[in-house]
């Protein structure tokens, strides 16, 4: 299963964890598995039909620009990052 790291300020919707070991071979799948362990955080993950906006997935220590449709190994740690953004 993947590991899956939550930003802190999802916490709260997650139960109090921050880090899951889910089932799922894209983004998307991995967001479903953790929305039925706790109801509600996919409206904070997901808008849309897309990564919501103000988070970035990094998968493997890559940023994943297909963002729910990139495509994750049993074995990869996926973080849902705050977006960071310059002007």
């Amino acid at each position: 299963m993947a590991t899956v790291y939550l930003p802190t300020q999802l916490r709260e919707a997650a139960g109090g964890n921050t880090q899951f070991e889910l089932p799922g071979s894209t983004v998307r799948e991995l967001v479903s598995a953790l929305a039925a362990q706790h109801p509600g955080i996919e409206d904070r993950l997901i808008d849309d039909n897309e990564l919501a906006r103000g988070l970035a997935v990094s998968i493997d220590g890559s940023v994943a620009p297909l963002g729910l449709l990139a495509k994750v190994k049993l074995t990869s740690e996926v973080h849902f990052l705050p977006a960071i953004g310059g002007g």
